[in-house]
């Protein structure tokens, strides 16, 4: 048994932690996010999978608004640009197909 907690933490952008694990086709991310913390715009590869366990975050998803809320998920298509600011504190759960080489 693992905690993803007991990972080393990646800075995303200020405000923004990351822990991730890694398999062969996949990673799976904890990412805590600071009320007020900006993400912003990019894209990847990546499809990606965005589940909310905890908080308000306002997502820019290929041009849209989405207002994610715990247990909300959005799917992000790969190479669409998204964003995010967080209203509150936040929890979110991220995987990645592929694999996410530069979290590694």
């Amino acid at each position: 048994m693992y905690q993803l907690k007991d990972l080393p933490g990646k800075t995303l952008a200020p405000g923004l932690t990351g822990y991730y694990a890694h398999g062969q086709q996949m990673t799976l991310g904890l990412v805590e996010i600071k009320k007020g913390s900006d993400l912003p715009l990019h894209q990847h590869p990546h499809e990606q999978i965005t589940y909310i366990l905890e908080g308000q975050l306002d997502m820019t998803i290929g041009g849209k608004l989405c207002s994610l809320t715990a247990g909300m998920y959005y799917v992000i298509p790969s190479n669409i640009p998204h964003g995010a600011i967080a209203i509150t504190d936040c929890k979110v759960i991220d995987v990645f197909n592929p694999v996410r080489q530069d979290y590694l």
